[in-house]
């Protein structure tokens, strides 16, 4: 729940948080400070149509004015490629190895300017690889423990976003430690984290005035407002299992897609990765990349069969594991809306098409 200045109800009804403002011209000091202080930042960069979430280097400032990153900024935790193991077996040397880990660690991240659905899709990560009472990844805990992430609220969502499908919202704190509203000449800063909290705490930022908050929830407000009517997917799980992955309805559908992977390499939540050892000489790396549910290669076993032969059972298990089988396991869907599989798809699929029809 968002909080006014002092603790107080706001006029529409709001509470918010003690809320702080950061001109923008004081932010290339804001961000040399948070470095002086051994903080990484990261963020958006780039110039219009072309920005991606990137490292930003002393002197650099973000790109704010910008609809989304094209890549995910799941990078941070879940790198398209890492090392994970170096070898040798030049057994004659004192130093040689079979296998040694690659050491991680590194400083804390900060993720600034990440929009709301790619924070909330972090939580949803967190349920694939830290699962509680399960083992836990260490590549991706590690990585994900040393990352704060500072959000910016979407002021104009995309015609292609739909985050309020899938329980977010252009202006959702869930998985932020800081949100930020652009309000034109300022950023308004709300702590939601209390990592959060006390980041911003540690500077002389100016508390919010009244006006300065009203302005930050119109700005919320109209934002909801043109992204429209929402549709709910959970209904999706009424169908029966076993129905709803025979149904005819998977051999229409798939037909237009090429099966090139840009959805789930575009996807925020997409998680599926595959390890490889790459050998030079007497030396070599295991490390793991990027796969995706729509490539032959990923289920195809060692005997040669492969249980999913066709783009049909491909492009079933893409969306049934999205919208249904994470559904019944962790009682979300596997989506944040983000939009970026229907902006990028080049034969125009619409996963919110799919969502209406398997609802209905």
């Amino acid at each position: 729940m968002r909080t006014a200045p002092g603790g107080k109800t706001g006029r529409r009804g709001y509470m918010v948080m003690e809320a702080k403002t950061l001109a923008k011209k004081d932010l290339s000091g804001f961000l040399e400070g948070l470095r002086g202080k051994g903080f990484e930042i990261w963020g958006p960069t780039g110039g219009p149509g072309d920005v991606e979430f990137g490292f930003l280097g002393p002197g650099t400032q973000p790109e704010l004015d910008y609809s989304n990153v094209r890549l995910s900024p799941k990078t941070l935790a879940f790198p398209q490629s890492e090392q994970m193991f170096v070898f040798s077996t030049e057994r004659h040397r004192e130093d040689a190895f079979i296998l040694k880990e690659v050491p991680e660690g590194g400083k804390t991240r900060l993720a600034f300017g990440i929009r709301p659905c790619d924070a909330r899709a972090f939580l949803i990560l967190d349920k694939v690889f830290l699962v509680q009472g399960a083992m836990e990844d260490p590549y991706y805990k590690n990585k994900r423990e040393r990352t704060l992430l500072l959000g910016l609220g979407c002021n104009k969502p995309c015609s292609t976003c739909f985050c309020h499908w899938t329980g977010g919202g252009p202006f959702s704190k869930e998985g932020l430690d800081v949100l930020m509203t652009d309000l034109g000449e300022s950023l308004l800063l709300e702590g939601v984290s209390e990592q959060g909290k006390s980041l911003i705490s540690g500077w002389n930022l100016a508390t919010a005035d009244a006006k300065q908050v009203e302005q930050a929830a119109q700005l919320a407000q109209e934002a909801r407002n043109v992204m429209g009517p929402g549709v709910d997917p959970t209904p999706i799980r009424k169908k029966p299992l076993l129905e709803a992955f025979g149904d005819a309805y998977w051999e229409r559908v798939h037909e237009p897609c090429i099966k090139c992977g840009t959805c789930t390499y575009m996807c925020p939540t997409c998680s599926c990765f595959d390890i490889q050892d790459e050998v030079r000489g007497r030396c070599g790396l295991r490390g793991r990349n990027w796969d995706s549910c729509m490539f032959p290669l990923t289920t195809l076993h060692a005997s040669g069969h492969n249980p999913r032969p066709t783009g049909k059972e491909r492009f079933r298990q893409r969306f049934m594991h999205k919208l249904r089988y994470f559904l019944d396991d962790f009682d979300t869907i596997m989506c944040v809306g983000c939009g970026r599989c229907v902006q990028y798809c080049p034969v125009n699929i619409d996963i919110r098409e799919i969502i209406r029809e398997l609802s209905a």
